[in-house]
């Protein structure tokens, strides 16, 4: 069992590292929409950057379930089961989840970018979820003895 304030610091670190990732797709996805950057360029950049994304997520909700907060992971499973369900169902052909031959079809772009938009707000609270437990675990226990019971800290 690791101990409370590395499994948040480390979960709010890999957390950050993926809101950038995640503010990164909306801009390449806002470009491509607006037609500032080709299909091929855009879906290449973003389709190398899925399964980090996923890794990251699962790596995260897996030190979190070792350290047995039971919630913390439940809250983070459907998102896990939401990734690897997208990540698993690209069709026979394609190049990704971003293909460049289909992604201008059907308002993809659109449907990308509001995919992109709920994970960046599942991201922001769950960040700030985790900055709340590293916080709640940071305090606990009694700062004037931290290490020994019997001796007071006096001198500051």
């Amino acid at each position: 069992m690791l101990p409370e304030t590395l499994v948040f610091g480390v979960a709010l670190i890999v957390t950050g590292l993926v809101l950038f990732l995640l503010i990164y797709f909306v801009i390449l996805l806002s470009d491509l929409e607006c037609d500032h950057l080709n299909a091929q360029e855009c879906c290449s950049k973003l389709n190398c950057w899925v399964v980090p994304k996923v890794a990251a997520h699962c790596f995260v909700s897996f030190i979190v379930l070792l350290n047995g907060n039971w919630i913390l992971f439940l809250v983070n499973l459907p998102i896990i089961g939401w990734l690897l369900y997208d990540l698993f169902k690209v069709p026979a052909g394609n190049l990704g989840i971003y293909d460049p031959a289909e992604i201008h079809n059907r308002g993809m772009v659109q449907k990308h970018l509001r995919n992109t938009m709920i994970e960046l707000v599942f991201y922001l609270i769950i960040f700030f979820v985790y900055v709340y437990c590293m916080i709640i675990a940071l305090l606990k226990g009694d700062p004037i003895r931290r290490h020994e019971e019997e001796e007071f800290v006096t001198d500051f």
